[in-house]
């Protein structure tokens, strides 16, 4: 009977014993939702999340056109300067002037092509100052720029390749911190429903040794048992009072750790209750390995990392071979000494400039450099290899696992219910004598043993779970993927 019930709900007497006994104040999935919303592990998982998005956002904002507004506020210059005279000769003449320059322009990346174009206006002044001070303006009403790379890879591209997938490695990073923490969590609770268990049980055991020894001291009186006996009694007593000490500090200990994860206050009493049943999930190995290779960070964390490398190759071929850079604006300029007349009557202004490089002699340092990038490439590709497979690997066994977890605990919960029994009759046949205190003590340390193995066996079964779940990012009790809850 407690085994099909088991297989749908899988019920624990000793969880039922819990509730009996205890008020219900923090559930497992109470303390998991609490670490995922004020647990530190989750604000740590949640920042580098944030500052991802916000990184994101900004590289985003800068691919629209962007207003700036530039200049140099003053630049004041007083001193005695060599000046070069028609004649040729050099005459040191003592200069002061003030140059104020401000410009504001649109500017735009241009993805298609991996150039900037710049759309602005600029004025500036000198202004002269001692025995010819004077004052004179600079204005450009329109002012049309372009920078381009030739023969280079185009950077804005690559950068918002980079941009996308490092964003996307954030977000299924945070997803798997979740499902961390949940684990951790329940590795905690369980912990400290362990130490609870084994101070109930060792606090039992102290009620149960201590009523045999008050019988084999009547019966040592009688003479109807030895005096070793009477001292094997005595002593499980004794061990039985020091087990109940260091289940209470473990027990505090344990109950520490949950507070801290869950960021619990601490002049709250805290009090949990064991979930009595498990979710029977259909842990598909093919599916978690499928769902593992589509969601998990590691795939978008080779698919960065390849990039990256391919783009480093890019770079290295064209520093070793030959490149240019065109700068080129056009529009109108004017200047006059008063602000005014600096606007009138503008004359054209455009202006080219195309700077080359051609490597000719780099002794052999061009082909290394492009060869260095292919060896990184290919360590890339060899260890993202080796990575998916360890993934597919991790995700299949850890559905197996999930599946051995179940059973486990249904095997537990029967043992369970045997060794309590059985203790139940050794003790009972021992008050009458019918066996000695060997077997009695036997039935205990078994009863014991069964007791923490079905604890220990849905520690095992929550960790599991929560763990499939990470490397897959899957929820197989659901049948849809793990998704942000912004």
């Amino acid at each position: 009977m407690r085994v099909a019930a088991l297989i749908l709900l899988c019920c624990s007497p000793l969880a039922a014993r819990a509730q009996a006994h205890s008020s219900v104040t923090l559930t497992l999935q109470d303390a998991i939702v609490r670490a995922r919303q004020q647990g530190p592990a989750a604000q740590v998982a949640r920042s580098a999340r944030d500052a991802a998005r916000w990184r994101d956002q900004a590289f985003n904002a800068q691919l629209l056109p962007q207003l700036r507004l530039r200049g140099d506020a003053a630049n004041l210059n007083r001193a005695i300067n060599p000046i070069d005279l028609p004649d040729g000769s050099t005459q040191y003449i003592s200069q002061a002037h003030n140059t104020t320059s401000l410009g504001l322009g649109f500017s735009q990346a241009i993805p298609l092509t991996g150039g900037t174009l710049t759309v602005g206006t600029q004025i500036s002044r000198l202004d002269e100052f001692g025995a010819r001070s004077s004052r004179l303006y600079q204005t450009s009403p329109i002012l049309v720029q372009l920078e381009q790379q030739l023969f280079r890879p185009r950077q804005i591209v690559w950068d918002k390749r980079v941009q996308h997938l490092d964003a996307r490695v954030a977000e299924q990073q945070y997803l798997e911190a979740r499902e961390d923490v949940a684990r951790a969590t329940a590795d905690a609770f369980f912990a400290l429903y362990a130490q609870e268990v084994a101070l109930r049980n060792a606090s039992n055991n102290v009620a149960v040794n201590d009523t045999l020894y008050t019988l084999n001291k009547g019966r040592f009186e009688v003479g109807k048992i030895g005096e070793n006996d009477l001292l094997k009694s005595e002593l499980a007593l004794l061990r039985a009072r020091a087990a109940v000490e260091d289940a209470r500090v473990a027990r505090a200990r344990a109950e520490a750790a949950l507070r801290r994860l869950i960021a619990f206050p601490t002049d709250a009493a805290l009090t949990i209750v064991t979930p009595d049943s498990i979710p029977i999930v259909d842990a598909d190995p093919e599916l978690a390995e499928k769902e593992a290779l589509r969601n998990s960070s590691v795939v978008q964390q080779n698919e960065l990392d390849d990039v990256q490398s391919r783009y480093d190759i890019g770079v290295a071929r064209a520093n070793s071979r030959f490149n240019a850079t065109i700068a080129a604006s056009a529009g109108f300029n004017q200047t006059a000494s008063a602000f005014g007349e600096s606007y009138q009557s503008p004359l054209g202004r455009q202006q080219l400039a195309v700077n080359i490089n051609l490597p000719m002699v780099q002794w052999g340092a061009g082909r290394a450099g492009v060869e260095a990038a292919k060896a990184s490439n290919q360590r890339v590709t060899t260890t993202n290899k080796i990575r998916r497979d360890a993934l597919a690997e991790d995700a299949r066994f850890s559905a197996l696992q999930l599946q051995q977890a179940q059973r486990t605990v249904v095997l537990a919960a029967k043992a369970d219910t045997v060794a309590g029994k059985q203790f139940e009759v050794a003790r009972n046949r021992y008050i009458i004598g019918k066996i000695a205190n060997d077997a009695l003590y036997l039935a205990q340390g078994e009863k014991d043993a069964a007791v923490l193995a079905y604890v220990q066996a849905l520690r095992t079964y929550w960790m599991s779970y929560y763990y499939l779940r990470r490397v897959t990012l899957y929820d197989f009790a659901e049948k849809r993927e793990l998704v942000d809850d912004r």
